[in-house]
């Protein structure tokens, strides 16, 4: 097991981060079949260190400090417990029976706590009344995410606790939340998460999203056990992709933590980009944020600390098609540590397969260069898939990608 410290630019994860910045990205998986569908704070994982290509358990987020899913025991949401059967009928929205002990979800609906504004997107409040509130699918250190229906239609809802004693980490949260208030509200493209709405509460801020039936990229490739996407599929998902980043590059903002966890399967099998939490206008990269993202589809200059732009998500793009083409997690072979030791210190990325076209290989290792310069804009990479499905539809129509698990993970 390589360790953090041996190299510049990794914190030790070991350490006890308290930066919310840094633990933000840890949410637990609630039962088999439950799929992300929602724009979260990182991917649905587990954080006990424990290796498993089923649930992502080694795709470990940047800062974590390893700790389990804590219980949500603020002071405010223990009160509402035992006084829930008036909640729905008051409120008219409705909680599932499951969540009867659910005191997050209790302390959004109860009509006792009144609905703040949220300041500049007033326009976004939800109506609680037309909110249906069914089963949480993943939990972490700072909220849960729940499938509900919003006015008939199936969302996903994210409800996040205040901190009840701590009030830096509280003011980090506003941020937070008012910072994805305002790239959600920006953000209208078919391939990009749909924003419903969102609401704030003494004690509980709540998103809603659009629900993608089919869950996340990760989730459905490790159900494949490895085996790669049919080609055609692969390729127009990867444009869905970089159609989507595209856009967002051309508002002048950055995702920071572009994987496939993040991107998010509709019933049409169409992508949607998910999970800008952590994205931020292009501005001076020397003041941002460097514990962002996860380090397998991490840049080495995010790696490193160094100043970044807008092409740290071209180099996570290229590791996202690499997983469409082989089915496979980048560098399945090591820790997330040793990954990023391997991308920064040695020049290592994951292999090529050799039946790869050669225009896909070219954007692979363009998108995933060292030198951030070289690496091809999203309107480029759209130009260039577009030419890979031609060919594949005019002269391998049928053609998938074979991967034997044999094979190296990585190449120097």
């Amino acid at each position: 097991m390589l360790e953090a410290p041996k190299f510049a630019g990794l914190i030790d994860l070991n350490e006890d981060h308290d930066n919310f910045g840094l633990t933000q990205n840890f949410y637990h998986k609630l039962g088999e079949g439950s799929n992300m569908s929602i724009d979260s704070y990182g991917s649905l994982q587990m954080s006990d260190g424990r290796d498993s290509v089923a649930t992502s358990m080694d795709n470990s987020s940047v800062g974590s400090n390893g700790s389990h899913t804590r219980i949500l025991n603020h002071q405010g949401l223990k009160c509402v417990r035992n006084n829930y059967s008036s909640v729905s009928s008051v409120n008219r929205g409705r909680v599932s029976q499951g969540l009867s002990d659910d005191s997050l979800a209790q302390a959004l609906m109860d009509p006792r706590f009144p609905t703040d504004g949220l300041e500049n997107y007033d326009e976004w409040t939800i109506d609680l009344r037309k909110l249906n509130m069914g089963p949480a699918f993943a939990q972490g250190a700072f909220g849960k995410l729940y499938k509900g229906t919003y006015n008939g239609e199936d969302v996903a809802i994210k409800l996040l606790e205040k901190p009840e004693n701590d009030l830096d980490r509280a003011h980090l949260m506003e941020q937070a939340f008012q910072q994805e208030l305002m790239m959600l509200a920006r953000l209208k493209h078919q391939n990009i998460v749909r924003f419903i709405g969102a609401c704030r509460k003494p004690m509980v801020w709540c998103i809603v999203t659009e629900y993608a039936k089919g869950g996340s990229v990760r989730q459905f490739l490790a159900r494949r056990q490895n085996r790669s996407v049919p080609l055609k599929l692969a390729v127009k998902q990867a444009l869905d992709v970089a159609r989507g980043m595209e856009y967002v590059h051309d508002l002048n903002l950055i995702h920071r933590d572009l994987k496939s966890d993040n991107l998010l399967i509709a019933a049409d099998k169409s992508i949607k980009i998910a999970d800008f939490g952590v994205a931020r206008i292009e501005v001076q990269t020397e003041g941002m944020t460097p514990e962002t993202g996860t380090y397998r589809w991490m840049a080495p200059e995010m790696i490193q600390h160094r100043p970044y732009t807008h092409k740290v998500d071209v180099y996570s793009f290229g590791i996202v098609l690499w997983e469409l083409l082989t089915g496979m997690l980048p560098f399945q072979k090591m820790t997330a540590v040793q990954a990023a030791f391997a991308v920064v210190n040695k020049g290592v990325r994951p292999a090529i397969p050799n039946d790869c076209l050669p225009v896909l290989s070219e954007i692979m290792n363009r998108c995933w260069d060292a030198n951030p310069d070289n690496r091809p804009p999203f309107s480029q990479v759209v130009r260039m898939l577009e030419v890979a499905e031609t060919e594949i539809m005019t002269t391998v129509r049928k053609a998938r990608f074979r991967c034997c698990i044999s094979q190296p993970m990585t190449s120097d």
